[in-house]
């Protein structure tokens, strides 16, 4: 899977790109604030019509069309897969809010020219982002973890997208009967509407997540172990809000530790699991207006060397366990589509030795498509420099250097 052409209007830095892409490694040299972290993100914006790192699309449109009388962003490119080839457009549209209130943004997506929705994107194109801020994923709140786990799954699996999203609307509708009842008033049927879908969505999500995580754990350590030159051994496990203690009784029997593999938990257990979870607190749900068990509130913990790195990793361990990951990514999106994602790195080689450059630069030259982003061309070795392509970025223009 490779891109071919990429068009932008007023995204980010760019207010016009229209240019083509090479398979290979491309070199995107630049000073800061010119366009190379704009264009990974448009590029992965390709992926699913998010942004890992803003919740606000206003925030994607070009300051200067932010003062024109509708304005918009477009993104529009060419695919190509194993056997087919897709153009996907994208557009971000800012309409006037209600009674004078903020703008509000819009997206549209058109897939060959037909009208699509969303969800519809995923799979079509998969990329795999690497940003300085991805160190949120391990330094930041649980929602920062489980948003990359579930971009890495959806990408592989549209159903799993579709899954998530409809489990985010029964927490939605299940929330708002929450907040309606009292423990003096409370609605049984609907209660029990609500939670039967809660728990056969949350099961599907927990038990892919665990395999997922589990998958990418293995092809990540040796990715780690070679970028630490062996020194360290990384572990990435799937901590779901939930414990055996949640099982009065031991219904179950599983004969589980207290902290099981999930990974061998079957889907009805996990069910049964969570079941359990919502009948023991329901008196504390009610109270606070919200639901407290499920897929939801999970998380994912990352160690090296048994050191949670959240807690006690310093910013370049931190920094290359992320690193791993991403590469990990790369392998298992190519296990489960049969497609290399493209491979976007931003300023990737600031924070690494030579050592661990170099294992990372060797990396690279397997995939079928990777951009690479660098402030300062010294970094790359000048035998690595004739086996690419080198663009610079200047002020939201891209021009190709030559060799």
């Amino acid at each position: 899977m490779r891109l071919t052409n990429l068009s932008l209007s007023n995204f980010r830095n760019f207010v016009r790109l229209e240019s083509e892409f090479s398979p290979g490694v491309t070199l995107v040299v630049g000073d800061n604030a010119q366009g190379k972290t704009s264009l990974l993100e448009a590029i992965h914006f390709l992926t699913g019509a998010t942004n890992p790192h803003t919740r606000n699309d206003r925030n994607l449109i070009n300051f200067l069309a932010l003062h024109e009388p509708q304005p918009f962003a477009r993104l529009a490119a060419e695919v190509a897969q194993v056997d087919r080839k897709h153009r996907i457009e994208i557009r971000i549209l800012l309409e006037p809010g209600s009674n004078k209130g903020e703008p509000r943004s819009k997206k549209q997506v058109l897939l060959n020219g037909v009208k699509k929705r969303l969800r519809d994107l995923f799979g079509v194109f998969n990329a795999v982002l690497f940003l300085p801020q991805d160190l949120r994923i391990l330094e930041g709140p649980p929602s920062e973890r489980r948003r990359y786990l579930d971009n890495v799954l959806s990408q592989a699996d549209p159903g799993y997208a579709r899954s998530l999203s409809e489990y985010s609307r029964v927490i939605t509708q299940r929330n708002a009967l929450l907040k309606q009842s009292t423990n003096n008033s409370v609605n049984e049927k609907q209660f029990e509407f609500w939670d039967d879908q809660l728990v056969k969505l949350g099961a599907q999500l927990v038990h892919q997540r665990a395999l997922t995580l589990i998958e990418l754990q293995n092809i990540a350590a040796p990715y780690h172990h070679d970028l630490t030159r062996g020194e360290e051994t990384l572990r990435m496990e799937y901590m779901p809000a939930l414990s055996p203690g949640d099982l009065q009784n031991g219904q179950m029997g599983l004969g589980l530790e207290d902290t099981p593999e999930w990974v061998v938990v079957s889907q009805a257990e996990i069910r049964q699991y969570l079941l359990a979870a919502l009948e023991r607190r329901r008196g504390e749900e009610i109270a606070r207006g919200m639901t407290l068990s499920g897929p939801h509130r999970d998380d994912l913990s990352f160690t090296a060397n048994g050191v949670d790195l959240r807690l006690y990793g310093s910013r370049g361990q931190n920094r290359t366990a992320i690193l791993a990951a991403k590469l990990a990514e790369v392998d298992w999106l190519k296990q489960r589509t049969g497609e290399w994602p493209v491979l976007l790195l931003d300023e990737v080689l600031a924070e690494l030795d030579a050592a661990r450059r170099e294992a990372l630069l060797s990396c690279l030259m397997k995939v079928q498509q990777a951009l690479v982003t660098t402030a300062d061309v010294e970094m790359f070795d000048s035998a690595y420099l004739p086996q690419v392509t080198t663009w610079r970025v200047s002020s939201g223009t891209l021009s190709r250097l030559e060799s």
